[in-house]
């Protein structure tokens, strides 16, 4: 009976049945899509749909990716469920690769604990801090910031909309503003401003009176700083250089840790395999996930220095998933990690990311909606912006752009496209590119092929 369910018969029944909560119905009506393969979605009727978002970064390695495709099939015929009270070696073999690399990567040891989702592995580093700091329950994190939707990720991400339906988060972030260069909120030029978003955050340790710092015990109230090293949801905002080297001064010095949120930068989204390699710091709790199974079985978790996650102070128990360490995720993310190690990604995706980046400035040149293009590695932002001054932020013009771009129209070498786009940023004028990292050159040069039409389409009076 169901493959005889039109679309229409099942957006009806979607309407009826389906909470809108646990999704975001941008459009409408909701697009229903039928297989994927490589960089591309197709619908029912075949149209194929250029995917620049990769769904949130979590398919970084192409849709049905045969490799990991095989290695979820071979873990499904051997061991697919077992509880987390008992190993599998895929458990014990992946945490120690993780741990491994970042110890060649940061000359750090430590451990890799699991859980299913991004928002839950932030809730389980949440937990490791407070109990690391003696119960300090407040943190510091970015405006822009995204750390999930969980109530104790909720109460870290900036974005007050996720958190004003539930009560009062009395453990709420205090948010510090993100040196985003392009609208530096304290109106300076990166130039010769000598990161002075730096000292503005340094100076509320000057005196007891700015309530976050006792200058007699020589103790912060507050036990942590989560970051995200390139600012997801926020807009793909990278920092300028010797930001974060200045802030981990600022935090070491008064034992604050720092939490590395690498669930949408992470896995050579950024060109690294860890995003915060490129700002030469090194973090105390590394929080991962979506990409790591390529959008297979779920599975996220954190690597903390040993002394915050051995188990003499985070013993069994501390916190617990009857999901969370999955063999068929610990299967995917094991040998995502082991083709990680086999292929060049740093060079690949540096390359085709400077490729890309090129592109997208050129388009900037012919379009003065265009007021930003930035980029490391493939994590790629267009920030669309009033035409009169490349500056003001154009939110109704991204709308327009991304109903344009899933109307499957968008014409390029003698046929039809749609184009997926993602959207994000402070004014949510932003559109975020996370393509596929396996996206080939030939397929780089359709998207700007298909954004060019996009804009042309869009700006026509």
């Amino acid at each position: 009976m169901a493959d005889a369910l039109t679309e229409q018969d099942l957006l009806a029944l979607e309407a009826q049945y389906c909470s809108h909560g646990d999704t975001v119905h941008y459009q409408n009506p909701p697009k229903i899509f039928s297989r994927c393969e490589g960089s591309y979605m197709y619908d029912e009727s075949g149209q194929a749909f250029l995917d620049l978002q990769m769904w949130y970064s979590a398919v970084s390695f192409g849709y049905a990716n045969p490799r990991l495709n095989d290695a979820m099939k071979r873990q499904l015929d051997t061991l697919p469920q077992v509880t987390s009270q008992y190993l599998h070696k895929e458990k014990i073999e992946l945490a120690a690769a993780l741990a491994q690399n970042v110890e060649r990567t940061f000359g750090m040891k430590g451990r890799v604990h699991f859980n299913v989702g991004g928002s839950q592995a932030v809730e389980d580093s949440l937990k490791l801090v407070r109990n690391a700091s003696n119960g300090k329950s407040l943190m510091f994190a970015f405006e822009g910031g995204y750390h999930g939707r969980t109530l104790g990720a909720s109460a870290i991400t900036s974005s007050y909309r996720y958190r004003r339906r539930y009560g009062h988060f009395g453990d709420r972030a205090q948010f510090v503003p993100f040196p985003y260069c392009f609208r530096c909120p304290y109106g300076k030029k990166q130039e010769d401003c000598g990161l002075y978003c730096v000292d503005q955050f340094e100076r509320l340790f000057d005196s007891e009176y700015y309530g976050v710092w006792d200058t007699k015990a020589g103790e912060a109230e507050y036990a942590a700083f989560y970051v995200e090293a390139i600012q997801g949801t926020g807009g793909y905002v990278i920092p300028p250089a010797g930001y974060f080297e200045k802030l981990k001064q600022v935090l070491d010095a008064r034992k604050i840790l720092l939490i590395d949120d690498e669930i949408q930068m992470g896995f050579y989204r950024a060109g690294r395999f860890w995003s915060i390699e490129n700002f030469n710091v090194k973090p105390d709790v590394i929080v991962f996930g979506k990409a790591i199974t390529n959008g297979l079985n779920p599975l996220a978790g954190i690597w903390a220095r040993e002394e915050l996650i051995n188990p003499e102070v985070f013993p069994p128990g501390s916190t617990h998933s009857t999901f969370s360490s999955n063999p068929l995720g610990t299967a995917v993310a094991l040998e995502t990690v082991r083709m990680l190690e086999a292929k060049d990604y740093h060079s690949m995706t540096m390359e085709k990311g400077a490729y890309f980046l090129a592109g997208l400035k050129d388009l900037k040149q012919r379009h003065a909606i265009v007021g930003d293009v930035d980029g490391l590695g493939l994590a790629l932002r267009i920030e669309i912006c009033a035409a009169e001054d490349s500056f003001t932020p154009d939110k109704a013009m991204v709308d327009k752009m991304c109903d344009m771009a899933m109307s499957g129209t968008l014409e390029a070498r003698g046929r039809f496209y749609g184009l997926i786009l993602d959207i994000g940023g402070y004014h949510k004028n932003v559109i975020t590119l996370a393509p596929s990292l396996e996206i080939s050159y030939d397929e780089i040069d359709l998207a700007l092929e298909l954004l060019e039409c996009l804009f042309t389409r869009c700006t026509k009076v």
